[in-house]
């Protein structure tokens, strides 16, 4: 799926430079890193949870994520330091640019009642986030096989220096922003 890349070659890029005026095609913002991440505050009681999440995060993304433990310990959460609470995968090059295309041409259409993606939840610093409340949108995630729905978080980072030139880039991209 080396698609998505070329086509950011092609066409992305000499879009954003005439757009923005840059002076260095370096100064053409980048898709940088996609970081999915996966919370499970249940695998406190039951530990076969962060293995379930391992499984599909791998399944979705074809990349083995890491398990992120408790920094701290929290009595109110009855938590331990380095107990395991949660799931991330950090994607990058060609396994990234498949993900983004997969995502936003198959996986978001897919989503009952979808009008768009908010596109207000950039950091101020060209970066976004997005949630999905289910991992069951993923078409490679069978139904009878999961034991729970998931939702996860999923970061794209960018090179860009202003939100306006990140919602630019992640719409070139394919990014079905709301209107």
């Amino acid at each position: 799926m080396a698609r998505l890349k070329d086509f950011y070659t092609a066409t992305v890029a000499p879009a954003l430079f005439k757009k923005f005026g840059y002076k260095s095609v370096m100064q053409i913002p980048k898709l940088d890193k996609v970081v999915i991440n996966v919370g499970a505050g249940e695998a406190k009681e039951n530990t076969k949870v962060i293995d379930a999440i391992i499984t599909d995060i791998s399944t979705i993304t074809g990349q083995k994520p890491i398990v992120c433990k408790a920094k701290k310990s929290v009595a109110n959460f009855k938590l331990r330091q380095g107990m395991p609470i949660g799931v991330k995968v950090t994607l990058r090059g060609e396994k990234m640019y498949e993900f983004v295309d997969k995502l936003f041409n198959i996986n978001f259409p897919r989503v009952r009642d979808f009008r768009g993606i908010n596109g207000n939840s950039f950091d101020g610093k060209g970066n976004y986030s997005t949630g999905i409340k289910e991992q069951l949108i993923f078409p490679e995630i069978e139904y009878d096989k999961i034991d729970k729905v998931r939702g996860m978080d999923i970061n794209f980072v960018t090179t860009a220096k202003t939100d306006e030139e990140a919602k630019e880039l992640l719409s070139l991209l394919g990014a079905p922003f709301e209107k």
